[in-house]
């Protein structure tokens, strides 16, 4: 406790000094704390059950002829058929059980108030698997998926009962109208837990036996090449996971050989050898499953390696002020041990003032986080913001605390260290006049501001090399204009609609909007443009000779008559589709360039035939006429490459589903949210608009990572920029006060002012340019490990190098002028008189 008090005397008698030091701190350890609290919750934190390291996720990588279904849960190696879910789980003895799922878009409506939301098909063993318990009434068992659409329930999630029904208990047993059909409220899941899924967080668990019932558009139930569900198990105990592995393969392979490869057809023997040898995998499932981690892995590890290298700019800042503050009480550590005090006393002293200052460093440093959260929360699109907690926890805090004493220890050492070194003699006779720092630490004080410099110009290049990559995704050429665009989606086959309703019912809204004010041009389309989401299918086009293994998959949307005029696409040759286009007319497509190049349609693609390729379930006549080609245009990614697609429309569809609407209008886009709601309310007050948006905001959306990574990187990189300018200024002000004496002799001997100033930023050249290319080598490291999220560029652009070199160089020059200038105006008779 007297340490800690005389700490807490010795700081504040230099507030400036200290003030500095937690400043710098507060910024290293809030900003590395922020991300970590992201980077935990993406990349590390397991789900919120009992014993998730017993759980495993399943994978079938290999062939996959027919349908393929995956989405926001992994990509397709991780689908199975529901066939095979059934076979394997009959046939397993390694796991306490295996559990399938499958998520769905939600329509939710509860005496007659209407939301969406995510929902989620499960197996009756998905919540046993688990080991979940309800937080009121109970969870989905084996009994209530026993038989296709029999067992007709409903589990809230715990954040929708929260916040839909204020945790009210008495929702139980009472009706929730679940996309159009009544379910019966048995249970509510526990508090925390959110799905399996990171990115998704479900708003209702309904029996997967359901999922024809809620989904019109997948009925295949007994299809073994309908791939769709996920599968996790969860181990036996005393099982490893390798044993597991080899002992469900053999049984995988039996079912694959003996059941499933005799049903292909149209199969090569290089195909049907790769089909009966394709293996099943097993994976640590404790973190769930998700195509979140992997696309945010590299992004987010950058990101916390920035920031890490800010917070040790900032120890290297705190380190060279005690290194300065130790000269000035070298006089005090002498006469202490010279009167016995031991130097592991001092020491302790001197580590007890690093770890105060750290300590308040961090706990300034909470705020720092909380305002770093802001900051990433502002940068991703809604649908993202609710996936995550952007909160301190308690993890964070815990992370928060040991960084704190880590960086303590690691600025404090070697200041304590050299401080209380035993050299009492010559300490003594220096305070007889100026003091001056030993050699060493001022090499050390050097050393620490080059190295800041260093990881400045690294940062400032990677930075760079983000800026430009994003420059370069905002100057893509989309193939459509998105100005005075608004954009939203609806679902009324979600309420229950039929196919034929629901066409009258967009035709309706259609009308509608081309009369508001404002508007000029309507249309819609099955998929939204830049969304993320994907649709194709296998085709066949005339003239076009398929093999077996033959790549006859295209990209495909459903869209409204003057989908193209509506949205800026030019027409190369043909029609577009008009209101006479229906079900009862002859069926049409259009196609892009992409398409027409890969099916070998040159300049003679309208007119031509088209249909679903042969295969299970596939119309395989040529039944459609090509009637028109556009160009190519994004579909799903602004940094993806334009796929092979064609267009039908939507008023020939004979399973019409969601849709998606945008409406151009003369002035903002977004003054017509208003008008949008009003008319859909009047057409169907209990269909929920979703995702109502301008269609530029959407782009940015699509783009949300990209950018979120150059506006941390730039920020984060400007403040380690600015603390390492701090570092320089306060190394040289330093030296300059050290070399007062040797100035004023030099001055005294004739030496101008402007050859004093000439050898201050001498040294600011010779640290710059060590400091740069060193910062240089380490850029280009990052630049290579980024390259995967870089966008038409290298992680070597000469460049983004260069005007990093320059920047930094102007930077370290403002940080060294004004002490280069006090040094010019040392008065010789004043320095000189001390000796």
């Amino acid at each position: 406790m007297r340490s800690l008090k005389f700490a807490i005397r010795t700081l504040f008698r230099t507030p400036f000094v200290t003030a500095i030091a937690i400043i710098s701190l507060a910024l290293g350890i809030g900003a590395t704390a922020g991300i970590f609290s992201v980077f935990h919750q993406v990349l590390l934190q397991s789900l919120a059950v009992p014993n998730p390291s017993e759980l495993v996720n399943l994978s079938a990588p290999g062939p996959k002829p027919g349908f393929g279904n995956c989405g926001r849960a992994g990509d397709c190696e991780l689908v199975f058929s529901y066939a095979m879910f059934r076979d394997l789980q009959k046939a397993q003895t390694v796991f306490t059980d295996i559990a399938a799922y499958v998520d769905f878009a939600a329509n939710l409506a509860f005496e007659a108030q209407t939301s969406t939301g995510d929902g989620l098909l499960v197996s009756g063993s998905y919540f046993p698997v688990l080991k979940l318990q309800p937080a009121l009434g109970r969870l989905l068992n084996s009994n209530d998926d026993q038989l296709v659409g029999e067992s007709q329930v409903v589990v809230l999630g715990y954040n929708y009962w929260s916040s839909r029904f204020g945790l009210d208990p008495a929702v139980l047993n009472k009706p929730l109208v679940v996309n159009g059909h009544s379910l019966t409220i048995v249970g509510v899941a526990p508090k925390g837990f959110d799905g399996t899924t990171i990115g998704m967080r479900p708003a209702v668990f309904v029996p997967i036996t359901l999922r024809s019932l809620l989904d019109a558009n997948h009925n295949t139930w007994s299809l073994r090449t309908d791939y769709w569900a996920y599968l996790f198990a969860r181990l036996r105990p005393g099982v490893a996971i390798d044993a597991a592995r080899a002992s469900l393969g053999a049984q995988y392979y039996a079912i694959i050989n003996d059941v499933e490869a005799p049903l292909q057809k149209d199969m090569s023997p290089q195909t049907m050898a790769r089909f009966r040898a394709k293996p099943i995998l097993l994976a640590p499932g404790g973190r769930g499953q998700s195509t979140v981690p992997d696309q945010a892995k590299t992004p987010l590890r950058l990101l916390f390696g920035v920031t890490a290298l800010v917070l040790l700019i900032a120890c290297a800042n705190v380190a060279n002020l005690l290194l300065a503050r130790s000269t000035a009480r070298a006089g005090e550590m002498a006469i202490r041990l010279s009167i016995g005090a031991s130097r592991a006393r001092l020491i302790g002293q001197l580590l007890t003032e690093s770890l105060l200052l750290a300590v308040l460093g961090g706990v300034a440093g909470l705020i720092v986080a909380h305002w770093t959260l802001v900051l990433v929360t502002s940068l991703l699109p809604p649908e993202v913001q609710h996936t995550i907690t952007f909160s301190i926890s308690g993890t964070v805090i815990l992370f928060g605390i040991g960084l704190t004493f880590a960086t303590g220890l690691l600025f404090g050492l070697f200041p304590a260290l050299h401080s209380t070194r035993p050299d009492l003699v010559s300490t003594l006779k220096n305070q007889a006049g100026q003091p001056s720092g030993a050699k060493g630490a001022a090499r050390v004080r050097l050393l620490l501001a080059t190295s800041q410099i260093a990881l400045a110009m690294l940062l400032l290049a990677s930075s760079g090399f983000f800026v430009k990559s994003l420059l370069n995704v905002s100057r893509v050429d989309l193939g459509f204009k998105i100005d005075h665009v608004a954009t939203f989606g609806l679902s009324p086959n979600l309420n229950g609609y039929s196919v034929d309703r629901t066409r009258l019912f967009f035709q309706r809204l259609e009308d509608e909007l081309r009369a508001a004010p404002g508007v000029t041009a309507v249309t819609m389309s099955n998929v939204p443009l830049l969304a993320g989401t994907n649709r194709s299918r296998g085709v066949a086009v005339q003239g076009f000779k398929a093999g077996p293994d033959t790549d006859s998959g295209s990209r495909y949307n459903r869209v409204g008559p003057g989908y193209f005029s509506a949205l800026g696409i030019p027409l190369i040759a043909g029609r577009e589709f008009t209101d006479a286009d229906t079900v009862n007319s002859a069926t049409v497509a259009l196609v892009n360039q992409a398409f027409a190049k890969k099916f070998g349609l040159g300049n003679d693609a309208v007119g031509k035939l088209m249909g679903w390729a042969p295969g299970e379930d596939y119309r395989s006549t040529l039944d459609t006429t090509i009637v028109g080609v556009v160009e190519d245009a994004k579909y799903s990614d602004v940094k993806q490459k334009v796929p092979p697609q064609f267009f039908v429309p939507y008023r020939q569809d004979k399973e019409l589903g969601g849709m998606h609407v945008y409406v151009r209008t003369w002035a903002d886009a977004g003054q017509a949210a208003s008008a949008i709601t009003a008319v859909v309310k009047r057409l169907d007050p209990t269909l929920p608009v979703e995702a109502l948006e301008t269609l530029p905001e959407q782009v940015r959306n699509n783009t949300y990572l990209d950018r979120m990574i150059t506006t941390l990187s730039a920020a984060f990189a400007l403040l380690a920029t600015l603390l390492a300018a701090i570092g320089l200024y306060g190394v040289l002000a330093y030296t300059v006060a050290q070399r007062t004496r040797e100035i004023g002799l030099r001055m005294a001997l004739g030496a101008a002012p402007n050859r004093v100033r000439g050898m201050v930023l001498r040294q600011v050249a010779i640290m710059t340019l060590v400091g740069a290319l060193v910062g240089l080598a380490g850029a280009l490291a990052v630049g290579k490990g980024a390259q995967s999220i870089l966008f038409q560029m290298t992680g070597a652009d000469p460049g983004v190098l260069a005007l990093s070199a320059v920047a930094l160089a102007l930077v370290a020059l403002c940080a060294g002028f004004i002490p280069a200038h006090r040094a010019s105006r040392v008065d010789p008779m004043r320095a000189l008189k001390y000796e």
